[in-house]
This record gives C-alpha cells, structure tokens and sequence, in this order.
C-alpha cells in the first residue's frame, strides 16, 4: 500500500467569509466557492476545502467547528487503493464509491484514501552557502514577498487513545519517525519521506481535536517571507518564527478561522528505512531549539511590539 501524503483536507466552519480571505493570504489560489463550500489548491494540486457547518454529507467532526473534518490521503496507484479496499472493509464508517474509500479511525476523524490527484512541480529553494559547500555564486538569496505553499505536508491530532490510533495508522503502513513514549508520535506515510506526515498527541484530559495543519514551503527563506506577509495581512501569529530541534524543520504558526493553526514549515528531516525511532522527554526546548513568542511586525521587521529605528541601525537615538 503506497501511501503518498494528504491530497485533500476539508474543514467545517461557519465563517466562510474569514476563512475565504485567510486561505487567499496564506497564498492558496481559490479553485471554486459557491454559498456553503470553498476549494483552495497548492502549488501541486493539493486542496484545501471549508465547508460551512450545514454542508450537506460533511463528516462529523471530533470537536464543535470550526475544526478538521476529514483527510483525504493519496495513494500511488489502483492497486493500492485496492489493498487498503480490502484492509478497511469493516472498520467503522468504512465508505467505498469506487475512486475512494474510507473509515473512521479510532479517534473519530474521517479519513479516506484516492488515487493520488497531485502533480510533480519543479519548486527551487535557495541555494545555501555553508562552510564546506558553496552553492550560490554571483547571485544573491531570493527574498520572498509572501508564500505559496507546495502542499499540506502534514496534520496534527490530539488523541484520546494513542495506542488505538497509532495501531490502526500502522496497520495501514505508517511508520513511527520519533516518539514521546506514553503521550506522542509522529508518523510518516511510507518508509522513506519527510520526518513527519501526522503527529498524535495524548493529552492528559484525554480530549480529542486539532492542534494544526502545517503547509510546505520552499525553504527558510519563504517560511519568513510568507510569515513576514501574513503578518502585515493582520494575522495573529501563535509563535514564530522558530526551529524543531526533532524533525529540524524551520516553523512558523498562526492562529486559523478554520480551525487551531496553521503552519509554514521548510527544511525537515528525510528519513528511509534505515532510521530508528528516538524517544524524547516533553519540554520547551524540545518543542524548539528557539521561537519568538508573538511573531515578527510584517512592517518594522522586528519583534512584536519593537521600533525600527532610522535607516540604518547606527541611526538609533536615545
């Protein structure tokens, strides 16, 4: 079963106005909206659906919207379809219409699988310049305006049974990346891939919902820029810009209309066959080797709350 990455999510909310404006911000292209559903694309294909709360056929939530109500996962070809066919068949919720099936999965999300709808694209990021390995030569850093996110690269669920929920997602392929024993796990898709395609998460009140849904960008450089102009947009950063010492990736979160937050990430680990799962103990500078709490002013270019004095810092006055 070649499990590819997420293809599609679909949230619930009744503030579809809002949620129009936030997605257009964030740098997804509206593909189709009509008075009760929104459809927004990545770069390669992927969507992002709102629906409003009253949509017809739309998934049963975990928590009251706006909130995630479904995730739709890609797959390599027909005869993997087929296979998770047969290995969903009986589960709860199980649904079949012939170019996707689905269940509910132990924590009461409704997942479902298709044939992968995304297209190869040719994104470049900028080329570092490090000590042993010079990469950009007469040519400066791109700096970028604002993001246009590559795909949904990953999903985040607080869970109230992780060992239920890790099983199924294992009995289907995924594979555990790191762990935090007891309460966390973040999963990938496939034996080879980025560090993570879903983080679950177990909380001692052992309520279920969404923490967030994290967008891929280029690089570190469109993780700034795309948070630099999300700012100015008048968006409330949660916390960043900052770094995760576990999947080393570069983050970025703000709070979302659709529901909990949305992330630009870039630069994560790539894992094969071969890596071991670590164990960590929870704490802040395992969550991040460093973040700025409140984000960074799209305008001054400088924390919350600080002034950008005179042209050049030499100008600043007492």
């Amino acid at each position: 079963m070649s499990i590819l990455g997420i293809d599609q999510i679909t949230y619930g909310s009744a503030d579809l106005a809002t949620c129009r404006r936030f997605f257009l911000d964030w740098g997804l292209s509206l593909a189709a909206e009509d008075a009760t559903l929104l459809v927004f694309s990545s770069i390669n294909g992927c969507q992002v659906r709102v629906a409003h709360s009253d949509h017809p056929g739309l998934p049963a939530g975990i928590e009251p919207d706006p909130t995630l109500r479904e995730v739709v996962w890609g797959v390599a070809d027909a005869a993997s379809l087929a296979a998770l066919r047969d290995k969903l068949r009986g589960q709860p919720g199980f649904v079949d219409d012939g170019s996707r099936v689905g269940c509910t999965d132990p924590n009461g999300m409704a997942v479902r699988f298709q044939v992968s709808v995304k297209q190869p694209v040719a994104q470049v990021g900028v080329r570092a310049n490090t000590w042993d390995r010079r990469e950009r030569i007469d040519q400066p850093g791109t700096v970028y305006e604002r993001a246009q996110p590559i795909e949904v690269g990953h999903v985040v669920f607080f869970v109230a049974n992780l060992k239920a929920t890790q099983g199924f997602y294992e009995s289907i392929g995924f594979v555990a990346s790191d762990r935090y024993p007891e309460r966390g796990t973040f999963m990938r898709c496939a034996p080879r891939g980025g560090h993570h395609d879903m983080f679950l998460l177990q909380t001692p009140d052992g309520r279920r919902g969404l923490n967030h849904v994290a967008f891929t960008v280029r690089d570190i450089h469109e993780v700034f820029g795309g948070g630099l102009h999300f700012s100015r947009c008048g968006w409330e950063t949660q916390l960043g810009p900052g770094r995760h010492p576990i999947s080393s990736a570069y983050f970025w979160y703000f709070r979302n209309p659709a529901g909990a937050l949305c992330e630009y990430y870039a630069d994560e680990d790539e894992l094969t066959e071969a890596w071991k799962p670590r164990d960590f103990e929870p704490g802040p500078t395992v969550f991040a080797e460093w973040a700025i709490e409140g984000g960074i002013d799209g305008n001054t270019r400088r924390q919350i709350g600080r002034k950008a004095d005179g042209k050049f810092l030499t100008d600043k006055r007492d």
